[in-house]
């Protein structure tokens, strides 16, 4: 079945850096797209990165030039590297993808910006 896991999440201070890991299972993973959400409110996730299967990738505006997203498919993990962190980025982040039509998260891992 399909599994994403990620990993990576923490407490960082402003301006600081972070990298999150999402490994995947139970899918062609190179075929796939992979994004980065985030929790913004109860019901509400917000789309902070995506990246295609041939590498191509979109932002959220908010972490553009701030956010990078990178995939290696030799070991099915994508990544997403924080710089520049804000109070705001705190949340929840989850790793997604649909293969077969249909919507797979992972648990999450929370991110913490604060001094």
């Amino acid at each position: 079945q399909v599994q994403l896991v990620e990993s990576g999440g923490g407490l960082v201070q402003p301006g600081g850096s972070l990298r999150l890991s999402c490994a995947a299972s139970g899918f062609v993973f190179s075929w796939n797209a992979m994004h980065w959400y985030r929790q913004v409110s109860e019901n509400r996730r917000e789309l902070v990165a995506a990246i295609t299967s041939s590498g191509n990738t979109n932002y959220a505006d908010s972490v553009k030039g701030r956010f990078t997203i990178a995939r290696d498919n030799a070991k099915n993990t994508v990544y997403l590297h924080m710089n520049s962190m804000k109070p705001e980025d705190t949340a929840v982040y989850y790793c997604n993808t649909a293969p077969y039509g249909v919507h797979y998260w992972g648990k999450g891992t929370l991110v913490t910006v604060s001094s």
